[in-house]
């Protein structure tokens, strides 16, 4: 059925398509009719971070920026969602076009620019939710703020969405806020993180509860850099990391027309460059979560990711190409692990 919807969805620009896909699924999520179409979710539970997650597999943020289909995501069978990114205010984002597909490998090119209605819009979303899984926040700043001060933007959004989220993730790897990934290495990153550990120590105390705080990271990084920012997330205290963001590499992709457009890469391209930071990341950092996202289209790949190292994983680009179905494909295939 799938096939048909992508089929139909296809024909249009894919920011367009984005649009109807959640809207419908909105509107079948209303009559209770997700459950009838893709089954009960598979009951697959795992202790993590002090978080109990209903199966390991999760939404990665970017498909529902201001927690606006939260439920109706949730509803497809994932154990965990992931909303955002999300900034202190709300901005435009890139002018469009900036999304686009491709097809021929299962890719796709976004340079949305963390564009969203802000960080208000998405607590109040939050709170109103109904879905009961583990919900993560995503966080990261401003385009119109500066690098020197983007631990400012990290601040605000923690303090707004502390009280509301599961877990807490930074975004410092985007590729289409300029300036973003240099936050990644050295001093520059203890400055962002050793902050934001400490800020949310202080709420964790006020709200009485431990909220876990991870990090994004890139792809695009040589053994030495993984091991750099491996050192930094030790020395900070992080709860965990997730790996990993879109790629700037177009070596996969330099025959398709589009290959050339600027912006993040995701999808099936970027599945081996995610697994080899994963791996170097669990050799550095043997027992730290890890969520690992980047090119799951299949049950197997989805398993791959978890024999790389990684606790969780995360689907984006899949679900554009096979369909909600690959929810449940996905978590059955790691319950049998």
């Amino acid at each position: 059925m799938y096939n048909l919807a992508r089929s139909l969805l296809f024909r249009f620009d894919p920011e367009t398509s984005h649009g109807l896909a959640l809207n419908a699924l909105d509107a079948l999520h209303r009559v209770g009719g997700v459950q009838r179409v893709y089954g009960k979710p598979v009951s697959d539970p795992v202790e993590l971070m002090g978080l109990r997650f209903s199966n390991r597999v999760g939404l990665a943020a970017g498909l529902d920026k201001n927690a606006d289909h939260l439920d109706a995501l949730g509803a497809l069978g994932f154990g965990f969602v992931e909303v955002g990114t999300v900034t202190p205010k709300a901005q435009p984002g890139n002018p469009k076009p900036r999304l686009f597909r491709l097809a021929g490998h299962d890719a796709i090119i976004n340079r949305f620019g963390f564009n969203n209605k802000g960080v208000e819009h998405l607590v109040a979303q939050v709170k109103k939710r109904h879905y009961g899984g583990v919900v993560g926040i995503n966080i990261g700043k401003n385009l119109t703020t500066s690098v020197e001060s983007a631990l400012d933007d990290y601040l605000l959004c923690l303090d707004a969405v502390h009280s509301v989220a599961d877990y807490i993730a930074v975004n410092i790897s985007s590729p289409n806020t300029p300036g973003l990934r240099t936050l990644q290495f050295g001093e520059q990153l203890d400055e962002l993180l050793g902050p934001i550990r400490s800020r949310s120590q202080v709420l964790d105390a006020e709200l009485g509860r431990k909220v876990p705080l991870l990090v994004k990271i890139a792809p695009d990084m040589s053994e030495e850099e993984v091991a750099l920012v491996a050192g930094s997330i030790a020395r900070n205290a992080l709860d965990g990391v997730i790996a990993t963001n879109t790629t700037v590499s177009r070596e996969a992709v330099k025959s398709d027309p589009q290959s050339e457009e600027a912006g993040g890469l995701s999808g099936k391209p970027v599945f081996e460059a995610s697994n080899r930071v994963i791996r170097l990341l669990r050799t550095q950092l043997p027992t730290l979560p890890i969520i690992g996202v980047g090119g799951i289209d299949s049950g197997e790949a989805a398993s791959a990711k978890i024999a790389a190292g990684a606790d969780l994983v995360q689907l984006y680009s899949g679900l554009i190409y096979q369909g909600p179905g690959l929810v449940k494909t996905c978590a059955e295939a790691l319950k049998q692990q």
